[in-house]
């Protein structure tokens, strides 16, 4: 939009023609003047919102680290963290135990090394009675190489028909010459547990048996081994839908260069991955699990899980990481002393846990109480305005635009329970950092 300023013959006429022409004259020139400053002050607050989403990254949002880009080499040596000084030092934490290589009870070799002579006066010990022994052990791996085990069946022709038998081959054994089942083993266990490449297994063979496998048999291990942990895999399943308290996420993988879906379901000692071309509901509906699932599900807010009846619970680490962002991008002082309540929280309910299954019902109100204020105090410095038209500018259609306090305020208000969900019951825990760790080893093999 453009200012139409008048022309000096213009401003001349207006001033013949005396005060009423000047003043309407501008007066049209205010009218433009204003319109102009509501532009300029949508445009302001389109490069306030443009701002704040350049400036997120993993520190203070969802998204993952691999999408910093160059800004990391930016970064200060000391990597930030949401953790406070203090409350986890270096090193080993209080009741750790240390531990160090102890004596077997079963040896497979022993060595005995004899007293000869006495050092101090030189006097022979041959003869001299044993009178006890110093014993070290040492721990070592033997020398490993290929075994080839040769299956010969028996041909035999009978004397009173003619006919010939043939002895039979055990089932495992298909082929004129193939891999055992601990090739196939070490094979799979090198490239899923350890996430090497196949060229890398290949070569591991070649270093410590000095026998090159080939990548296609590699692959070949691996699809043997999908095949045989099938049971394992549904007594997982069956375990996870019984479970009190689940994890879940989802994260995008390469399947055949095709961006697909990896969604996990875990415990602290279960892990399903399903893989689906879809993020949402219609992926979750074919793995099936939340169907039957009717525990607690900690995730990070996606829409599609609260179409399960199930009990929910939010990431708090998600949470932390908003409210740093807000913190540094919006300058408002709740948000920091929201993190901070959502921390002491965490720490009584730590401090709790060995002693009792629930903190003090005083304890939780004053939480609760505390919680409140600072919704109220953030809502009160982030009202949601009706938009003004402005003219030049179409009228947008549907709810207006929230600002990101407001949409995470919200969100707190509308969610409190689930956000507060590790406080009433100490099975849930204050963040959703197991199913995060158990999407990462998959990642890692992608990008291995």
């Amino acid at each position: 939009m453009q200012i139409t300023w008048p022309t000096r013959e213009e401003i001349h006429a207006a001033y013949i023609q005396g005060e009423e022409a000047v003043v309407s004259l501008l007066g049209e020139l205010g009218t433009q003047v204003a319109a102009l400053a509501e532009v300029v002050s949508h445009q302001g607050e389109a490069i306030k919102v443009l701002q704040g989403r350049l400036s997120q990254d993993s520190r203070t949002s969802s998204k993952p680290p691999s999408s910093d880009g160059y800004r990391k080499a930016n970064r200060s040596p000391r990597t930030e963290s949401l953790r406070l000084r203090g409350e986890k030092p270096n090193g080993g934490q209080p009741g750790h135990e240390g531990h160090r290589l102890e004596f077997s009870a079963q040896v497979d070799h022993s060595e005995l090394h004899e007293v000869t002579t006495c050092p101090h006066c030189q006097y022979s010990l041959r003869e001299v009675e044993v009178v006890g022994f110093e014993e070290r052990q040492v721990f070592d791996l033997p020398a490993i190489r290929m075994e080839v085990t040769a299956h010969r069946a028996e041909i035999k022709v009978c004397h009173r028909c003619g006919h010939e038998s043939t002895g039979t081959f055990p089932a495992e054994v298909t082929q004129a010459t193939q891999y055992g089942s601990g090739v196939k083993t070490w094979a799979g266990y090198f490239t899923h547990q350890h996430f090497l490449p196949l060229e890398r297994t290949a070569q591991i063979f070649e270093d410590l048996w000095d026998h090159r496998i080939s990548e296609a048999m590699v692959l070949k291990a691996g699809e043997e081994l999908d095949r045989r942990v099938a049971p394992s895999t549904e007594a997982i399943r069956a375990q996870l839908t019984s479970s009190a308290v689940v994890h879940l996420d989802e994260s995008g993988v390469r399947v055949v260069g095709k961006l697909h879906w990896l969604h996990v379901t875990s415990t602290d000692r279960l892990t399903h991955y399903g893989v689906h071309a879809k993020r949402g509901q219609e992926a979750m509906e074919a793995i099936g699990l939340l169907k039957e699932f009717s525990g607690r599900a900690v995730h990070d807010h996606w829409k599609p899980y609260f179409h399960y009846p199930c009990d929910h619970a939010l990431c708090n680490a998600h949470h932390l990481r908003e409210l740093h962002y807000l913190e540094r991008q919006y300058h408002q002082p709740w948000a920091s002393q929201m993190a901070n309540l959502l921390r002491s929280i965490k720490k009584g309910v730590d401090q709790t846990k060995g002693t009792a299954d629930h903190l003090p019902a005083s304890q939780i109100q004053t939480f609760e109480q505390q919680y409140d204020a600072l919704l109220a105090e953030g809502l009160a410095a982030n009202p949601e305005s009706p938009p003004t038209p402005s003219p030049g500018w179409p009228k947008k259609r549907g709810r207006p635009q929230r600002t990101p306090p407001r949409n995470l305020l919200i969100r707190l208000r509308d969610f409190k329970p689930q956000v507060l969900a590790f406080m009433y019951d100490f099975r849930i825990p204050f963040d959703n950092n197991q199913a995060e760790r158990d999407v990462r080893m998959v990642k890692v093999q992608q990008k291995v």
